[in-house]
């Protein structure tokens, strides 16, 4: 397995200040956040990512995966066949899309044939520019939250070109077991993210409700053991984003809990 950190939360930092970061956590690349607000950005990323690719490569970092804008979920963006040649021509091997969203009272499966034609489209960008897209297992209304629901989106697709991107901890929250849910999506399973969430009770306006929270590995919902398990039993050795969604804190906090997150993982993985 390959550790790379999720740029999301050092926003505000310049290319050589993230790669700075990324070698003090101990990953050996990125999972470049490439979205408006980042030195790398959807207005840029043609002559930006080649400059912010070689940065890296000094330091002894890749790119082995982008992470789109939310919103990046269809083909008819203006930039979207400029954002897959810039990450192909720039080694990423990998774009994670944003998402597609079913909204109360909308017919499921209507909505899945429509995001089955979008992911077409997609396929057809990988296919061109050699770069897989990949589909993130995201708690809520994601059409894929949980391995079961992103086979319905992924399913008949190429796995050379359309993957999946299994985040522990949202399938934690609404997935199935974790060994099930990684068995599942074999096929397609191309990148994991690593990140705890743990449900906590609100009050909003008078009403009880349920939220989700990042937390330190170890200390939430995800069953490390039998994650790391099971990805050591099928032989996984794709990259894997340290997520560190810990937001509304200082980045050389956020870095620091990455670090601890990522010496947490080390020590199970000594012990399998």
């Amino acid at each position: 397995m390959q550790f790379i950190m999720f740029t999301k939360h050092l926003e505000g930092l310049s290319i050589p200040e993230i790669a700075n970061k990324l070698n003090s956590v101990g990953v050996t690349g990125a999972d470049l956040c490439v979205r408006d607000g980042y030195p790398v950005n959807p207005g840029n990323i043609e002559r930006a990512l080649p400059e912010a690719a070689r940065i890296l490569a000094d330091e002894g970092l890749s790119i082995p995966l982008v992470t789109a804008p939310g919103d990046f979920h269809t083909t008819a963006l203006d930039y979207a066949e400029r954002y897959y040649q810039a990450c192909g021509d720039n080694g990423v091997r990998h774009i994670k899309l944003g998402y597609w969203h079913w909204s109360p009272g909308s017919d499921y499966w209507a909505e899945l044939d429509r995001v089955r034609k979008e992911l077409d489209g997609f396929q057809r960008l990988s296919e061109k520019t050699g770069v897989k897209t990949v589909v993130h297992n995201h708690s809520g209304h994601s059409m894929g939250l949980n391995s079961s629901a992103v086979m319905h989106v992924v399913q008949g697709f190429e796995p050379e070109h359309v993957g999946v991107f299994a985040d522990v901890g949202h399938l934690s929250i609404c997935g199935e077991p974790i060994d099930m849910a990684l068995n599942i999506v074999r096929e397609y399973l191309s990148v994991m993210s690593f990140k705890d969430l743990t449900r906590v009770q609100e009050v909003r306006n008078g009403e009880r409700r349920w939220s989700v929270d990042v937390v330190r590995l170890g200390t939430g919902f995800g069953d490390w053991n039998a994650a790391l398990s099971t990805l050591k039993a099928q032989g996984f050795d794709g990259p894997v984003s340290m997520h560190s969604e810990y937001g509304g804190v200082p980045v050389d906090t956020v870095v620091d809990l990455a670090r601890s997150d990522l010496r947490f993982i080390r020590d199970l993985m000594e012990q399998l």
